[in-house]
Formats: structure tokens, C-alpha cells, sequence
């Protein structure tokens, strides 16, 4: 949130519940690339975490009367956000599940050399590097949408184990607990079978063609090239928003932060332009 102190935003909320355009739009401007970015890591594409972006946004804004101090509004937004999530239902792997089974046995037996150039003219090493990032994204979805949420809070954004004990409903104990033995078990998987992370054959170089032909990145839509990254230090002011980090912090460089997308700030612009602001003085 711009490094704005918890008592600068309690007043941003106050104006906006009172009416105010202005406030409302730097509040949503403060949290909207940390929301798209969580639902990115917890639904697996861009499209589908464009369309959750949204949905928590307008939640978020509807229900602002409610907040009232008790934690950080960072950390309000997250619980917010990571109970939408937790239950969104309409996202592509809510129909299709994954496994580390099935990935596994993918990269083991998938039958890349029998794949035709599908390039489309698109430079093979763009490719690879949009396959890697949406390989290991997708990835988080072998796991449960518990797991998944406590990994994405621990290793993506390392909010301390209190805050995230907060957002999840659990104690900071059993949070620590469970992240460490789901990184274990990520960096297990990457270990045996990633080349680009690990010690794996699986390159992506080599695997391309195969994803193209299996829908996993289309050439002429790359979305993890074409999105804007966010610094690092952004993220980092995110997580200092709420509390200091513990020691259980761990890189997985396949996290990288990006901007929500364009159309999803026009549709919240849009929202923000038509709304009736008794609809946040209500709720």
C-alpha cells in the first residue's frame, strides 16, 4: 500500500465509506496487483485470476464498512481474498484436476519427439521461457487449495506466520509446520524431475512443441512474456504492511510478481465510475 501507515489507511477507509471517489480509488489502487497475483499463483492462469481479481475486488469494496482496525487492511484484503479463492469454483483446474502423479508421469513419458514445429515463427527460447513460468505456476495446482494458499502466502509473498495464521485460521505453529513440509515436498518434485529448477531431464527447450500441441502456451497469446513484472521491493513493502517476516523465508524463483492486467483496472474503473457509494455506507 505505498508504505501508508495502518492509521493513514483507517482514514483512506473512513473517506471512502463516507462517500469519498478519490480514497476508494487509491485503496483499490494499493491492493489490486497483490490480489491478482494470488489468485494467479492459486488458480493457474490469467484469464481465470483476471476474472477472480475482480470478484474480490468488488467483494472487498461492497464490504469496506466492515473493516474496523483489528489487523492490518493488507492483511484484510488477504483473508478476503485467500476465503474467495479457497472456494472459487469456476476456475479451469476446478474441472481439471492435477497431481504431482500425473505431472510426473507427463514429463516421464510424454512423447515430445514424435511433435511436429508449431512455433508459429515465435523465437524457441520466448517460448521455453513462457513455459517454464507457466509450467511451475500450474504446478501449484497438484496441490490442495489449503497447501496451495500456504505455500503461495509463505514462499511468494513470506508473510510472517502469525499474519498468515491469521488470514488462514490456524495457528502460526501449525502454519509453519504445514509450509515446511509443502516446500519440501515442491522442492522434492522439482529435484527429481525439473531440469531448469532441479536435476530432472525435463527441459523446456525440448518440451515446446509438446506444450503447444497439449494447449499449454499458445504462441501467438504468451502471457507471462507480455505481463509487466513488479519489483521485487514492491512485494516486499506488501509483506511489511502487515508484519516482519520470520525465518522461515525461502526463495522459489518462479514466483515472480506481476501487474493485473488492463482490463481488469478498466472494469474496476468502470465499477468505481457508475457505483452508488450507499452500496459501501450499507454494507
Amino acid at each position: 500500500m505505498n508504505k501508508k501507515t495502518n492509521e493513514e489507511l483507517q482514514i483512506l477507509v473512513a473517506k471512502a465509506t463516507a462517500g469519498d471517489k478519490k480514497a476508494l480509488e487509491t485503496l483499490v489502487a494499493g491492493v489490486q496487483d497483490i490480489v491478482f497475483n494470488l489468485s494467479l499463483r492459486m488458480l493457474g492462469t490469467f484469464a481465470d485470476a483476471e476474472d477472480a481479481t475482480q470478484d474480490i475486488l468488488l467483494k472487498m469494496i461492497t464490504h469496506l464498512s466492515s473493516f474496523r482496525g483489528d489487523s492490518s487492511f493488507t492483511t484484510w484484503v488477504f483473508s478476503i481474498a485467500a476465503n474467495h479463492l479457497k472456494n472459487y469454483k469456476k476456475h479451469m483446474f476446478a474441472r481439471y484436476p492435477l497431481s504431482f502423479e500425473y505431472y510426473g508421469d507427463d514429463i516421464e513419458n510424454g512423447k515430445i519427439q514424435d511433435v511436429p514445429d508449431l512455433t508459429q515463427n515465435v523465437e524457441k527460447d520466448i517460448l521455453a521461457e513462457e513455459l517454464k513460468m507457466s509450467c511451475t505456476n500450474v504446478m501449484l495446482q497438484c496441490l490442495d487449495v489449503e497447501s496451495r494458499c500456504i505455500f503461495i502466502l509463505g514462499t511468494m509473498f513470506k508473510i510472517d506466520s502469525r499474519i498468515a495464521g491469521e488470514i488462514l485460521e490456524m495457528t502460526p505453529e501449525a502454519y509453519r509446520q504445514r509450509l515446511s513440509r509443502i516446500r519440501k515436498k515442491m522442492a522434492d518434485f522439482l529435484g527429481q524431475y525439473c531440469g531448469e529448477y532441479g536435476n530432472g531431464r525435463c527441459k523446456c527447450r525440448d518440451r515446446v512443441n509438446y506444450a503447444i500441441q497439449s494447449h499449454r502456451i499458445n504462441p501467438l497469446q504468451l502471457d507471462y512474456m507480455s505481463a509487466a513484472e513488479i519489483p521485487l521491493q514492491t512485494m516486499m513493502d506488501v509483506k511489511n504492511a502487515m508484519e516482519d517476516i520470520d525465518d522461515l523465508s525461502q526463495e522459489f524463483s518462479f514466483c515472480k510478481p506481476y501487474r493485473s492486467s488492463q482490463r481488469t483496472k478498466q472494469l474496476i474503473q468502470e465499477f468505481l465510475d457508475s457505483t452508488q457509494f450507499s452500496i459501501i455506507q450499507k454494507s
